[in-house]
């Protein structure tokens, strides 16, 4: 690892100047940018004494080989230079906003000679006209539904366009009136660009005028008597006020803002922006976003703008931007929005009104998109590590529990008696380690029992393929596959089925099943892996030989991640268990067939997969599966299909015609 002395340049070479720093690591790799009023001053501040660093700031500082420079003239060309420079490098430290998902825009291809309404995602180009973003894609569509009764314009893709102006005829959209048809000349194309632009404008928040146009024409019609006319013009009036409702009025129609807020902890903080255009939300957003360099509110919210607005047009800038804490360059920031908009731009905190009651929806919806987040990644690397660290305490264990198997037997009245076995390494689900085990020749209410078997055959299997010589494996789980004793198979280079072992094993249980597994593993010899059970009453955590359980607390992440794991398994046993009682019930209409002995039933099932497939093979078909011959396959068909057999019928006396007993 670097030591920053090594790279770090005089205190006199530096200049006092504003500027932008790169610091790149010892292959040359750009990994951090940063700008600073005065670079002497700030650079001198990441080569003082390390321990006084913030543990990200002195990572990133051991893992540079050098850092240089560039002086500009003022702080908003270093604004400039700055994100420039980030998104040509794209630093590892730095902070970067990404989308937690695509968001759908209504776009309007203005830069096309006959210009296109459609549903967009993905970067922006020029000449086109973005409105939103939308949450969902069908809201877009049902927008356009509405407001093409009164401004319709084209639709169709490129190829639709061509093929109709081809043949002569439009399409569909073209007969109903929701398409002013360009592609067979029914309207001018500069006719067709200003429907666009006042579809636009619309769009736009400028609503209340096409309204009061059409209301006017309404008025005309009807005194004219042009009834049916005037009836469309309704219909026209109604269509956009539907649309019109879709977007909730928060603040007075002249107001052009975006709302940003901010939730934000240690490790990662969440922005929530909307979109107002006219008073009215036209659309949401939301990143997430790791915290990868020290960094306070106001330093979230200088590079959340820098990086929102600049690749952005000069239309997608609006008049007013509210954030929760100005930044710290706010009027540079203001000039730079400014500048890319074409006219002033205000960067400021609401303080109170409907504008600060708006900030404060924003926030809410930030609160919950960083609750939501950390749900969906099953918590976060240092909460994990915590849940981790609290189970190894309160275990006592030599070293935190990387790997944990849970087990958990299921049953119905002791039919079907299946087990699991879930991994989590890391604290996160490791799905492709899972197991499943068919418990056979156990009284199914012994869970006790059946847990004993289940360790015991798992752990055999562990030995047998990190041993020497092969075993006895006999009885197997039942997703296990016959195989050369070894760590790692030889065939394909990966780990065998059970070659990894534990450092915790958890199972589903109190007391007894703790002491039942704790018994399999000691027949074994396998004395180093730790042994908990998880018991649901009280859920109290029972260790072996212990009369007393551990209670942790209710709010501790360790016992959070054993609740998950105990669950998963639990899961994960009773969907098995649930699809062996399906095949059973299903299965047991072939147990009534003269001759179909289980050997023959199981290589039927065998070739066909299911007793549904086998009900739509012909006799013949199943008669060529090894074992089954004809006359079996044929009492097969016949017992699938009973409502087709031919009822039975009375015997005649053919010379009397009378019926015979």
């Amino acid at each position: 690892m670097p030591d920053p002395a090594t790279y770090r340049p005089a205190t006199g070479s530096i200049p006092e100047q504003p500027g932008v720093y790169k610091f790149r690591d010892p292959s040359g790799r750009v990994i951090y940018v940063g700008k600073a009023i005065s670079l002497r001053q700030r650079l001198n501040s990441y080569f003082a004494d390390p321990a006084n660093l913030h543990p990200r700031t002195q990572t990133m500082v051991f893992t540079a080989g050098s850092v240089e420079w560039t002086t500009v003239s003022t702080e908003v060309e270093a604004l400039q230079l700055e994100y420039a420079w980030i998104k040509e490098f794209d630093p590892r430290f730095n902070v970067k906003y990404r989308d937690d998902k695509s968001y759908p825009y209504l776009a309007v291809t203005m830069g096309e000679e006959f210009p296109r309404v459609q549903v967009m995602r993905g970067a922006k180009r020029k000449g086109t006209r973005y409105f939103g973003p939308y949450a969902h894609a069908w809201a877009i569509r049902e927008t356009v539904d509405l407001l093409l009764r009164v401004f319709p314009v084209r639709t169709c893709s490129a190829g639709v366009f061509k093929r109709a102006g081809q043949i002569g005829r439009p399409c569909l959209l073209g007969y109903i009136d929701k398409c002013s048809a360009p592609c067979v000349g029914k309207i001018s194309e500069e006719d067709h660009r200003a429907l666009a632009e006042e579809f636009c404008d619309f769009m736009g928040g400028s609503t209340q005028r096409y309204v009061k146009r059409l209301e006017r024409e309404m008025r005309h019609a009807s005194n004219d008597l042009e009834f049916e006319r005037a009836a469309r013009l309704r219909d026209d009036i109604q269509a956009l006020t539907r649309a019109m409702e879709k977007n909730a009025v928060v603040l007075p129609d002249d107001t052009d803002a975006d709302v940003f807020a901010l939730a934000e902890d240690d490790l990662e903080a969440a922005v929530q922006v909307f979109h107002v255009r006219g008073g009215r939300v036209r659309g949401q957003r939301g990143w997430v976003v790791e915290k990868v360099e020290e960094v306070d509110t106001a330093g979230l919210v200088e590079h959340l703008l820098q990086q929102v607005y600049g690749d952005t047009t000069a239309d997608a800038v609006p008049r007013e931007v509210l954030v929760p804490t100005e930044p710290p360059f706010a009027h540079e920031v203001e000039q730079w929005l400014g500048g890319l908009r074409g006219s002033k731009v205000q960067v400021r905190v609401p303080q109170r009104g409907d504008k600060r009651a708006l900030m404060e929806t924003v926030a809410r919806n930030a609160t919950q998109a960083l609750a939501l987040h950390k749900v969906k990644r099953a918590g976060d690397l240092t909460t994990r590590s915590k849940a981790l660290q609290e189970i190894q305490e309160a275990l006592d264990l030599p070293e935190a529990p990387l790997r944990i198997e849970c087990y958990d037997v299921s049953h119905v009245q002791g039919t079907n008696i299946v087990a699991s076995m879930v991994v989590f390494e890391d604290g996160l689900a490791r799905k492709s380690e899972y197991r499943r085990f068919t418990i056979k020749g156990q009284d199914g209410s012994d869970d006790v029992a059946a847990m004993r078997e289940v360790i015991t055959r798992r752990f055999r299997r562990y030995l047998s393929e990190n041993a020497d010589a092969p075993v006895d494996l006999t009885p197997e789980a039942e997703s296990e596959e016959p195989g050369v004793p070894a760590a790692i198979d030889p065939e394909t280079g990966r780990p065998r089925k059970f070659a990894y072992a534990p450092q915790l094993v958890v199972v589903d249980g109190g007391a007894p099943q703790v002491a039942a597994a704790a018994a399999a593993m000691a027949e074994l010899g396998i004395v180093d892996v730790a042994l908990c059970g998880l018991a649901k009453r009280l859920e109290e955590v029972w260790l072996p030989d212990d009369d007393q359980p551990v209670i942790l607390p209710r709010t501790s992440e360790g016992l959070y991640l054993l609740q998950r794991v105990r669950d998963e398994a639990h899961r994960f046993a009773i969907t098995h268990h649930r699809q062996r009682r399906s095949t059973q019930m299903t299965a047991s209409v072939l147990d009534e067939v003269p001759g179909l002995g289980p050997a023959r039933k199981k290589a039927l099932l065998a070739a066909f997969g299911s007793v549904k497939k086998l009900k739509a093979a012909d006799a013949e078909t199943i008669a060529a599966v090894q074992g089954v011959g004809p006359k079996v396959a044929l009492a097969v068909v016949r017992a699938l299909h009973p409502e087709e057999q031919p009822a039975a019928q009375p015997a005649i006396d053919m010379a009397t015609g009378e019926l015979l007993d």
